[in-house]
């Protein structure tokens, strides 16, 4: 009941916002009746309905072709809808501040208000040889200026402008009344254009930084009970790469292929691999094979691989070669390796486990901690692990996103330090939704294992 009213109350706002949206970019900046009008009330009825598309087909069972079809343009609507939403709300007072200052200086210039559109006036402009005056002194003969069809489609945009400025999502909303049509729709078209410049700008950045494949990070950790011959250790942490209708064969063929530049000792992919089922995306997992490390590749569960299936998804991978922690531990030659299952496999009556991972082990070694969410850190510190490498943040993703994610886990991304425990959170190297990045860039990470002894 409670997640029906949340859907209800998040369908309202969207529908509302779109509302407002094609007021101020498409009814503001346009004539009523012509092309580029009707262009903007269907791209407004379409976009949002293949950003619906895009987030249910999926979980709906709808083809992986279908899926793919709808996830492009949908997916980059939200992004592009999100910075839309923020840049309008910024220009807002800005296109209100140019109205009243263009309305101050023709009233300071003396030049007369424009006579109320109406009825009359719609069809005195009508009339053979009349037109309506601009500034409203009576009609004037054809052929002195605009001719009559287009003065009378001048008027009726006067008097749809004029009849929404009462209401807060009208057109005419703080502006001035008196200030000619033409005026209006300048501002209109200038701070809307900006405004729009702005958010493809963003999303266009955003996503060629995801496609292009994440960057290397390098951090090292000093662990107190490291041995000096596991000085220099390299792990590289690899989380949410999220493999789907977007991202797909060549987005894993870049990260391996990073990865493997950094020649690490072991490498550690914590979770959200996929969004879908192995029959659509085991095409696009397959250049795992080529994972390439000394000690070996390991791999946990993410929320995500429970959406569609987790044990498909932990045979497939030990196909391509990954070892898989099901709350499971490895002694390597310096330090424990422990992985627990994610939170959301407890619907399953599997997850995590941390007494099976970590309760029988000699708390004299080093422990390392694979866990998709940063969440667990609290039972980590319980069970006495060393170093908690996870992922499932994305950073935020999405500006101000990380604002919200902030409030969802103890660590947002990077290191710090819970008691005796260390946490690194990744940012991930791929994207959820849309496969867009503002504010947070997808990164791989190399972490090194100092000893204090070396």
């Amino acid at each position: 009941m409670v997640f029906a009213l949340v859907a209800l109350a998040v369908l309202a706002l969207l529908v509302l916002v779109h509302r407002w949206l094609w007021i101020r970019l498409v009814r503001d900046t346009t004539t009523p009746g012509g092309l580029p009008r009707r262009i903007g009330t269907a791209l407004a009825i379409a976009l949002p309905l293949l950003s619906v598309a895009a987030l249910t087909s999926g979980r709906a069972g709808a083809p992986f072709w279908l899926q793919q079809t709808v996830a492009w343009p949908g997916y980059l609507w939200l992004a592009v809808l999100l910075y839309l939403t923020l840049t309008m709300l910024v220009a807002e007072p800005i296109r209100a501040l140019l109205l009243r200052r263009l309305a101050h200086r023709d009233t300071s210039a003396g030049i007369p208000d424009p006579a109320p559109a109406s009825v009359g006036a719609v069809s005195g402009a009508a009339q053979p040889g009349l037109e309506a005056s601009p500034a409203g002194a009576g009609p004037v003969h054809a052929g002195a200026g605009p001719a009559p069809a287009q003065a009378q489609a001048e008027a009726e945009a006067e008097a749809e402008q004029s009849s929404g400025s009462g209401s807060s999502s009208g057109s005419g909303a703080g502006a001035p009344a008196g200030l000619p049509l033409s005026r209006r729709r300048f501002v209109a078209r200038t701070v809307g254009g900006a405004a729009a410049a702005v958010a493809v700008a963003t999303v266009g950045n955003g996503a060629y930084g995801v496609l292009r494949g994440p960057s290397v990070k390098r951090v090292q950790v000093p662990l107190a009970k490291l041995p000096r011959a596991a000085h220099g250790f390299r792990i590289a942490v690899v989380s949410d790469v999220h493999l789907g209708p977007v991202l797909g064969r060549a987005h894993t063929q870049r990260i391996v292929d990073a990865v493997n530049r950094t020649q690490p000792d072991l490498i550690a992919v914590v979770g959200d691999l996929v969004d879908g089922s192995v029959q659509d995306l085991g095409p696009a997992a397959e250049p795992l094979r080529g994972l390439s490390a000394r000690h070996g590749s390991y791999f946990v569960t993410g929320n995500h691989e429970y959406f569609s299936g987790a044990q498909p998804w932990i045979d497939h991978v030990r196909e391509l070669g990954l070892t898989p922690l099901e709350n499971a531990r490895r002694a390597l030659p310096h330090f424990d390796l422990a992985g627990v299952n994610d939170i959301a496999g407890e619907t399953e009556g599997q997850g995590p486990d941390f007494a099976a991972a970590l309760g029988d082990r000699d708390r004299t070694r080093t422990a390392v901690l694979l866990a998709h969410q940063p969440v667990v850190i609290h039972d980590a510190v319980r069970h006495g692990v060393d170093l908690q490498l996870s992922g499932h943040t994305h950073g935020g993703q999405l500006w101000p996103g990380n604002y919200l994610a902030e409030l969802a886990n103890p660590t947002l991304a990077g290191l710090e330090r819970y008691g005796d425990t260390q946490l690194y959170v990744s940012r991930g190297a791929g994207a959820w939704g849309p496969p867009v990045r503002v504010g947070a860039p997808s990164d791989i990470t190399v972490v090194e294992l100092a000893s204090y002894q070396a």
